[in-house]
């Protein structure tokens, strides 16, 4: 016998129906429906608060692939970029974002939430927290030599102006891109790409750490920087992974949305591939596998499935995240020993490069009746909308990333001093220590 399991609306009239609670002069369907907005609520601000969660994630990952120096720092700017996030996203992102649609390219209402009910508000608090990831993914790009005040700044127009437009093209139904039926999930262009090449710009702008890349005899020599607390960078990773579930399976919009179910599934699958893939790449690569290439292996599968977590299957979520899982293993060393470009945590490459591939993945991996890829019949029309996509959100954000750096650089100054890099940005920037009392201080 084969039985399908009731949704939690069918469940919910039995239970009503049986008790008495259906008002008289209420109809069932009208019943339904506020039954149905009332989980609607629970959900997205529960899966608003496993996103926000993320915050903690990534500054334990950053903080533990990072030396101790520069801890109290760290933990700082993971608190300001959703503090002031949160504030601008309030006053102009949200309306740049999802206000009333000019030419499909940015939002011209709602600004401070104007007017706002209480479905606006509950859609802003799952909003604002996907506005917050994409700011905070530049910090790890930029550790250990950037100023507080410059972070400030740029933390400010990530969440006020460059994430929201670009999101504006994908998740505005009237924005251009989404018109096209470019398809993005949860966020692995919106969010996590967008984040990655902001990261890019920051960190070529900035330059590499003290020490980092020697030169002797003629010949440039990489340096690797351990950090310094691989226990908590590993918590970090597993708190991502756990709030990464109300960043996907939030994605749904509803709570009696039974895809939530098959979209924590593609999402589990592709980290624990991702996670894997990782190891045995860094295992052969290295002679060894690598604890924090295996741990940023999670985050890069799951950064490629959250585009298409919705519509791919669970062998095409394994091979998503097997991809991906190779891939920002061999990113890492790319940016690193091939361009010169100094990312202490893999950010460009878990979230720039992994964004890419889960984007394009969509176009090649997708089989449902809406959205449907090369690999399942669908042709090249999807995959060729996602690369378009992926062009047009990598130049909006480049374009406007290094006009803010540069721009930045040129007035209240980008980087710290020589010597306060050296001595660690807790003391220079902070006035304190991470780890008062400990010998922390090394030349480094």
């Amino acid at each position: 016998m084969n039985l399908k399991r009731p949704s939690v609306v069918v469940l919910l009239v039995l239970f009503l129906s049986t008790t008495g609670l259906f008002a008289q002069e209420t109809s069932v369907v009208e019943t339904l429906k506020l039954y149905a907005l009332a989980f609607d609520m629970i959900w997205l601000v529960l899966a608003a608060a496993l996103v926000f969660f993320m915050q903690a994630g990534f500054a334990m990952v950053e903080t533990g692939l990072t030396r101790a120096k520069n801890a109290s720092n760290i933990l700082m700017k993971n608190l300001m970029d959703f503090s002031a996030g949160s504030v601008v996203f309030w006053a102009v992102g949200w309306a740049i974002m999802y206000g009333a649609s000019t030419g499909g390219l940015f939002g011209t209402s709602q600004f401070f939430l104007a007017d706002a009910d209480s479905s606006l508000l509950r859609d802003w608090m799952f909003q604002v927290v996907f506005a917050a990831t994409a700011a905070t993914i530049v910090s790890g790009a930029m550790a250990e030599r950037t100023r507080f005040r410059a972070y400030l700044v740029y933390s400010v127009f990530i969440s006020g102006l460059i994430y929201p437009v670009s999101g504006h093209w994908i998740w505005n139904a009237d924005g251009w891109l989404a018109t096209l039926g470019f398809h993005d999930f949860a966020g692995s262009t919106v969010v996590h790409s967008v984040g990655g090449w902001a990261a890019l710009a920051g960190a070529v702008v900035l330059g590499p750490r003290t020490g980092k890349y020697v030169r002797a005899n003629g010949k440039l020599s990489v340096k690797a920087i351990p950090g310094h607390n691989m226990p908590i960078a590993a918590l970090g990773v597993f708190i991502l992974w756990f709030g990464w579930y109300g960043f996907n399976a939030g994605s749904t919009l509803s709570g009696t949305d039974l895809t939530i179910a098959s979209v924590a599934v593609t999402t589990t699958l592709a980290a624990s591939a991702g996670a894997i893939a990782a190891m045995f790449t860094s295992w052969i690569w290295f002679g060894k596998p690598d604890a924090s290439m295996s741990l940023n292996g999670a985050p890069a599968g799951l950064v490629g499935i959250t585009a298409g977590c919705g519509v791919a299957t669970p062998l095409g979520a394994v091979i998503i995240g097997l991809i991906a899982g190779l891939l920002v293993v061999l990113s890492v060393e790319f940016f690193d020993k091939v361009l010169h470009i100094d990312d202490p945590v893999g950010a460009i490459s878990v979230h720039g490069v992994c964004g890419v591939w889960g984007t394009l993945a969509v176009g090649l991996f997708a089989d449902t009746d809406d959205v449907r890829g090369l690999f399942y019949g669908g042709g090249f029309r999807q995959l060729g909308v996602q690369a378009l996509g992926v062009v047009a959100v990598l130049g909006w954000v480049l374009a406007v990333g290094f006009a803010l750096f540069y721009a930045i650089k040129a007035t209240i100054g980008l980087r710290v001093s020589e010597t306060e890099e050296l001595q660690g940005l807790d003391i220079g920037e902070h006035g304190s220590e991470a780890y008062s009392g400990f010998q922390i201080f090394s030349t480094q």
